[in-house]
């Protein structure tokens, strides 16, 4: 079924769109499940989810009907007002969680979420240095791009704080640094997305925890795209069965409807005008958190992760080219010896199927949502094995 045509001349606007990001040759105008419809009357597999934002499938029935449900009585006032369907909201993030004697404060995207995070974990013990680990991405506001590893993305006005940048699972250099006694914060991602799907080592985890606590800092898991059961648990870091103090939630936790969080240990007090939103937890976004959490709840999408994702992992493994294949439930990256790009490219035009990168320029980041079914990995490795087979052969 070829999408009607929107007729969108671009000679008719005045305004240009500032110009930042890369473009796909896609133009999306429908999607459903797994599936996005382009423009141009294709189907594409979503292996990606436009950055593990789709974690229930694209325009899931229960998901449309109760945010169609709630615009027809209110979508939006401040956070002037009550709201009782932010409790409703966090009663349901701690029941499935775990968490439930934290508490949650609400707003629109990750960086924001991980901003808070270390305004309060610096409110907490007065301290200001921030540890973080090569190859992480936190963001691109002030706070959160100060502790990216991306230099490229840093104007003047970001380079001001003071942070220390580990090697990736360097237990020795964290305790050296911790040891110091000045450390604010530690904010960690225990699977790095952008960073190529590099997975911390859980008895690392488990250790970094402990200094934290010895030596008065605290421990910020960044769980924004490992989190919402993508990998098999509901956050990462509980497959080392730790307790972060502070943990950061959103893309796949409003399934596309922009949504984040800040989740923070009973030992935060808060106090008036401490942190603010005017859009964070409104009436849809709540709605639509609460609904992407009962589907994955009532279809057990946690368990799904964790079984098709292990399934999803041996197939690829099998295929030839590829130097390793990572990751925990569905958050999967499948590093070859040579750049993705073209392969990537070829997946896209002649397989008609959406992976994802990352820093490395080796590594394809998948992320498809959380109802993904064997059949549809099966689709992916047959389409991969086309791939790869033309690949070599224009090598």
């Amino acid at each position: 079924m070829r999408p009607p045509d929107l007729n969108l001349n671009p000679l008719t606007f005045n305004m240009e769109i500032f110009n930042v990001y890369p473009l796909l040759d896609l133009e999306p105008v429908k999607a459903k499940g797994a599936y996005v419809y382009c423009q141009d009357g294709k189907r594409y597999l979503d292996f990606y989810g436009g950055h593990a934002v789709i974690s229930i499938g694209h325009s899931h029935p229960h998901y449309v009907n109760k945010i169609s449900d709630q615009l027809q009585n209110i979508g939006f006032y401040s956070n002037s007002v009550q709201n009782p369907l932010q409790k409703i909201f966090a009663n349901k993030l701690g029941e499935i969680s775990g968490y439930e004697d934290y508490q949650v404060f609400f707003s629109n995207s990750g960086a924001e979420s991980v901003e808070n995070a270390l305004k309060m974990a610096s409110f907490h013990n007065g301290k200001s240095k921030v540890i973080s680990f090569d190859k992480a991405f936190h963001g691109r506001t002030s706070n959160a791009l100060s502790v990216t590893d991306n230099e490229k993305y840093q104007a003047p006005i970001n380079q001001d704080n003071e942070v220390i940048f580990i090697d990736f699972n360097d237990l020795a250099g964290l305790d050296r640094e911790l040891s110091k006694g000045d450390v604010c914060a530690v904010v960690i991602e225990p699977i790095q997305g952008i960073g190529g799907i590099r997975v911390f080592d859980d008895v690392f985890l488990q250790q970094a925890s402990q200094l934290c606590r010895e030596h008065n800092a605290v421990l910020i898991c960044d769980e924004i795209q490992s989190g919402a059961g993508r990998t098999g648990k509901f956050f990462a870091h509980q497959h080392a069965e730790i307790k972060p103090d502070i943990i950061t939630i959103a893309k796949g936790m409003g399934n596309g409807f922009p949504f984040a969080a800040t989740l923070l240990s009973p030992d935060f007090e808060p106090w008036y005008g401490q942190l603010g939103s005017t859009f964070g937890g409104n009436h849809l976004a709540c709605t639509a958190a609460t609904a992407v959490l009962e589907v994955i709840e009532d279809e057990q999408l946690i368990h799904n992760a964790n079984e098709v994702g292990k399934y999803f992992k041996q197939q690829l493994s099998r295929l030839p080219q590829i130097k390793e294949v990572r990751g925990r439930g569905l958050m999967i990256g499948v590093e070859f010896p040579f750049p993705i790009k073209k392969l990537r490219q070829r997946l896209i035009e002649e397989e008609q199927v959406v992976t994802g990168v990352s820093s490395n320029p080796n590594v394809l980041r998948l992320l498809p949502p959380l109802n993904i079914s064997k059949k549809e990995t099966d689709q992916f490795i047959n389409a991969m094995q086309n791939a790869l087979k033309q690949h070599q052969l224009l090598q």
